[in-house]
């Protein structure tokens, strides 16, 4: 695998800057006709991961001018091979694959596009055109352990699939929990997929009869299932909104919001590819960029943080953005 993987950076490296012979589409030479694609893992109509994705998306749109389309996909990595061949024949200049699952279909395309830009969503990749972008989500996640251990006597995590984000988010929140008391219980569970709210919604459920007062579900599409189970056991049941505001599903349970606007963060590496000045290395947004991810606390709800409880996440927060504490330490 290490010798597949050495002879590909090779490849990438010497075909970069060369131009796609015999490729030549319909406008291409035109600057206008800049375009984008994305792939998503399910439907950019449910809030979460993939809105997110879609929000990029337009976000780029918007700032930039650049011609969009999108392509709604389930979990199988010969779709995922597909959709990005099928942009980058049409001239696509970046095509956003919106998760990790992505990242090995982009490398096989990558070698035949070398004008074609493949970023990946939860990578932390960087070979040639193929570039991930890595939300560091080990660190709002760290916030929402201190507070649980903090308010709470036991915690439930509900995953989609045990990929790398996820396992990331996860430990963050271990991490943060076991920093204010190493035996603060914490269960974790994945349904094998981002698409069943109702597999989500009963491993909530099976984590809070078995005494979790907070739980918190990460599961793409599905995540609404979890927190459909929290809301429907009462406000002792506490947790925190994760990528969108899920507080309408869980009005009286979440004291915390953690809001990735991952779209700008996307917009600003568009920009620099289209500039001519793409990233030189896998790009990593965290607390330290505050325009693409922010925690804050609920004042509106039944149930509130302490102010005192307030004061020492926002001082654990910015030990976190200048890089004092690591949160995915194993």
């Amino acid at each position: 695998m290490k010798n597949t993987r050495t002879t590909r950076r090779t490849l990438l490296a010497s075909t970069l800057g060369l131009t796609l012979a015999g490729m030549i589409w319909p406008g291409a030479a035109f600057a206008e006709d800049f375009k984008m694609g994305l792939l998503v893992p399910g439907s950019v109509s449910e809030e979460g991961w993939n809105r997110i994705g879609f929000n990029a998306l337009k976000g780029v749109e918007g700032q930039l001018g650049a011609k969009i389309s999108y392509v709604e996909l389930q979990q199988n990595p010969a779709s995922f091979e597909k959709a990005f061949r099928d942009y980058a024949s049409q001239g696509y200049k970046v095509i956003l694959g919106h998760g990790f699952e992505f990242q090995d279909a982009a490398l096989e395309v990558a070698l035949d596009y070398p004008d074609t830009y493949f970023l990946i969503s939860s990578s932390s990749i960087h070979e040639g055109n193929v570039i991930g972008l890595n939300t560091d989500t080990s660190q709002p996640f760290y916030l929402m352990g201190v507070i649980a251990a903090k308010m709470g006597r036991k915690a439930g995590l509900v995953g989609g699939m045990e990929i790398p984000p996820i396992q990331q988010a996860f430990a963050g929140f271990k991490n943060g929990a076991k920093s204010i008391n190493p035996d603060f219980a914490i269960s974790e569970a994945y349904i094998g997929n981002f698409t069943d709210t109702t597999a989500a919604k009963e491993a909530a459920l099976s984590m809070i009869s078995q005494g979790a007062d907070f739980v918190v579900p990460n599961a793409s599409g599905a995540t609404v299932g979890g927190y459909q189970a929290i809301a429907e056991s009462g406000p002792d049941v506490r947790s925190f909104s994760i990528f969108s505001d899920f507080t309408q599903v869980a009005p009286n349970n979440i004291l915390g919001l953690y809001v990735a606007d991952y779209a700008q963060g996307v917009v600003e590496v568009v920009r620099s590819i289209r500039e001519g000045s793409p990233p030189t290395e896998n790009v990593v947004f965290g607390l330290k960029d505050p325009k693409v991810i922010s925690f804050t606390f609920r004042d509106d709800g039944p149930v509130t943080v302490p102010e005192d409880i307030r004061a020492e996440v926002t001082a654990i927060s910015a030990k976190i953005a200048a890089g004092e504490i690591k949160t995915d330490a194993e």
